[in-house]
């Protein structure tokens, strides 16, 4: 049961030391707390945990113009960051993590600005049928966040030239564009400000918990755990990830997300293999490495691997069963 709200705002526009604030919350978070942390980032584009960076974003026309490419610890797929964008995160144990609550103090935040949202799927937040927020999760051993973005008056020219978006993605959610697919809350409130929603946000996550929030500062946390993490996040190894020269790839796209598969092959057998996905399980995608190297490149071969797999998360067990039914249509 949550006794105790924590809120704490980032003053730091920083992506890797946002990130490092967050993790570090993360892993001090106490067994009766819930925080909800605020930050934003200036000029980011931040991919999930197992997407490939390179495919994602236009690096170098980024670094260029002095953004900031980042790699998160959660699942999902690449979004922009700018200014007008208010990031937020809601840390707690295991047995306190509620998704449904923890939405409905964004969604009581907006209808506070008399905006009616709505959920879509799991991750997605709409105003008539156009996002303003999308969402992802991870969870560490009994630690767990939920994050994501709201979208007040962000920059959509400079989103749709940093991000290269599939049309196969784009086809499959039956829209023409980045652009067309998202949202200002600015549109539907004019006059928002970043902190008048911070204002509003505070007061919903008060009265969804019923509780009164303490007011956490950054500068209270340990300044050396937090440069720590910060070089972490901002190192080349955990932006841009292990590279590979691979022989064979193999791509696909399903309801839960992209697939990537990419394969190191040696006289028959499979040396290495990266996989890339923007599925909302990075636990699950970073598993079918291990499954995958060391066998034949052969379908029959990765798919009697992979029908090894087992989890008592019933949606990965439908995940797995998807990639063998497409492995076997591959010509290998």
């Amino acid at each position: 049961m949550i006794r105790k709200l924590s809120y704490i705002e980032s003053k730091e526009t920083n992506p890797y030391r946002n990130l490092a604030v967050e993790e570090y919350l993360l892993l001090h978070c106490a067994e009766d707390e819930c925080i909800l942390y605020l930050w934003q980032n200036a000029n980011t584009v931040v991919i999930g945990r197992n997407q490939n960076i390179w495919k994602e974003c236009i690096v170098n026309k980024l670094e260029d113009e002095k953004g900031y490419p980042v790699r998160r610890q959660s699942g999902g797929g690449a979004v922009y960051h700018d200014l007008g964008n208010l990031n937020f995160t809601f840390l707690v144990r295991k047995e306190n993590y509620d998704v449904d609550r923890q939405l409905e103090v964004i969604l009581t935040a907006v209808r506070k600005l008399g905006i009616n949202a709505k959920k879509s799927g799991r991750n997605d937040i709409l105003i008539d049928e156009h996002k303003f927020s999308g969402n992802a999760f991870y969870k560490q051993g009994e630690y767990c966040y939920h994050h994501g973005t709201l979208m007040v008056d962000v920059n959509l020219g400079e989103l749709s030239r940093y991000l290269t978006v599939s049309k196969e993605k784009l086809q499959a959610k039956g829209v023409d564009s980045v652009r067309s697919r998202v949202v200002n809350l600015k549109s539907y409130a004019p006059g928002l400000t970043i902190d008048q929603l911070k204002e509003k946000l505070r007061a919903s996550f008060e009265e969804v918990y019923g509780l009164k929030a303490r007011i956490l500062e950054v500068s209270e946390l340990d300044k050396e755990e937090i440069r720590e993490r910060t070089e972490k996040f901002s190192s080349w190894d955990w932006i841009y990830g292990r590279t590979l020269a691979f022989q064979y790839e193999l791509s696909k796209r399903f309801v839960w997300g992209q697939i990537t598969l990419q394969f190191q092959v040696k006289n028959g057998k499979v040396r290495d293999v990266n996989v890339f996905s923007d599925s909302m399980k990075p636990e699950f995608i970073e598993q079918l490495r291990g499954y995958l190297k060391n066998i034949r490149y052969d379908k029959h071969a990765i798919c009697v691997e992979l029908g090894l797999y087992w989890s008592s998360d019933k949606e990965e067990e439908r995940m797995m069963a998807d990639i063998i039914e497409w492995i076997k249509t591959e010509d290998l």
